[in-house]
């Protein structure tokens, strides 16, 4: 797979990118006249990928377009779909008849007998849910041009999992909340967002955990309200209130605490730059640690942009790729430790 060395959403200008890494927005779609995945023999589950790939080849959808039959595709490859945040693990595990689409330089993907018949993501760094949603429209649109989708004037989208029923549209951001989880807010926000009817979700989405202090925020109703209400309310309400309670979260630690704050971003740092051996969960702690040194000005010399790139690129598969070698769990931890200190400095 002809893949880039950087995700699609490194870049350290972009809107809120001081707490916002990512935005995605999700649809959910299944073809009329098809039973839900689950409920498929395999013979339907074929015809689905064949028409799938029919209409995603032939729509134009994109100048840029890698289509991946899954069942032709290693292990190691499939991880690294999902590292890039392009397929689910769910997909990654469960390839016969499945494929996946990249698309626009990797920003946008298409999962193929996923839960439901399509899943169309698209990503783009900071919070930029409008630009995000306008190019998955877009595509939404082309693809719904060729076949009819699973609709009911009543209900509206129908899909496999009720939540998604409606507007089959799921919003989302990964944000960076390391003030907020050293505070202990973050069960706060836990509890408001299970209010307002939010999940609050781990680096990969859905049973992951929260690797590097980055949880994913996103809607979990879909159903009686409009893509614009819906939009509007996450993006100018929800998010906003979050990236806020961050900063200033972020501000009273420099306040009350500047020397600890210093003293765990530049130990952060030290070790970064001179361990030999690096686990990956102890690099994504490390790195957030420096990531918060750096976007509180408290770290000089750091480029934002490495480090949301070395998040990316100290998963196993990204190291296995970088380094074009089949390299065993000691090897990974070494390989990880001289990306990471010749990114950062080596000292």
């Amino acid at each position: 797979m002809r893949l880039n060395p950087d995700g699609p959403w490194t870049d350290a200008n972009a809107p809120h990118g001081d707490v916002v890494l990512s935005s995605r927005v999700r649809l959910a779609r299944n073809i009329a006249g098809f039973p839900f995945v689950s409920r498929t023999s395999t013979a339907q589950c074929h015809e689905i990928l064949n028409l799938a790939r029919q209409i995603v080849v032939n729509a134009n959808l994109s100048d840029d377009l890698i289509w991946i039959d899954l069942e032709q595709t290693t292990e190691q490859e499939r991880q690294l779909l999902v590292e890039r945040h392009l397929i689910s693990k769910n997909l990654a595990e469960n390839v016969e008849n499945r494929a996946a689409a990249i698309l626009d330089h990797e920003r946008l993907s298409i999962m193929v007998n996923e839960e439901d018949h399509l899943r169309m993501q698209a990503l783009g760094p900071g919070l930029q849910i409008e630009p995000v949603f306008d190019r998955i429209n877009q595509i939404d649109d082309l693809i719904e041009s060729h076949i009819d989708y699973a609709f009911s004037s009543r209900w509206g989208y129908l899909t496999a999992c009720p939540t998604n029923v409606g507007t089959g549209i799921r919003l989302s951001v990964m944000m960076h909340l390391p003030a907020l989880k050293i505070t202990g807010e973050i069960e706060r926000v836990r509890r408001a967002a299970k209010e307002l009817h939010l999940a609050v979700r781990g680096y990969y989405g859905e049973g992951s955990e929260s690797a590097g202090d980055f949880y994913q925020i996103s809607n979990q109703v879909t159903l009686g309200r409009t893509e614009a209400d819906l939009r509007q309310h996450f993006r100018d309400a929800i998010i906003p209130q979050i990236i806020e309670y961050e900063r200033q979260s972020r501000q009273m630690l420099c306040r009350r605490n500047g020397v600890l704050l210093d003293d765990r971003a530049h130990r952060a740092l030290g070790i970064l730059r001179s361990a030999r051996l690096l686990g990956v969960e102890e690099a994504m702690k490390l790195l957030s640690r420096v990531r918060l040194g750096v976007c509180l000005e408290r770290l000089d010399g750091i480029d934002q942009g490495v480090v949301n790139q070395l998040f990316l690129q100290v998963q196993p598969a990204h190291l296995r790729l970088l380094t074009d070698t089949e390299l065993a769990d000691d090897e990974l931890r070494e390989a990880r430790a001289n990306l990471v200190r010749h990114a950062l400095g080596e000292h």
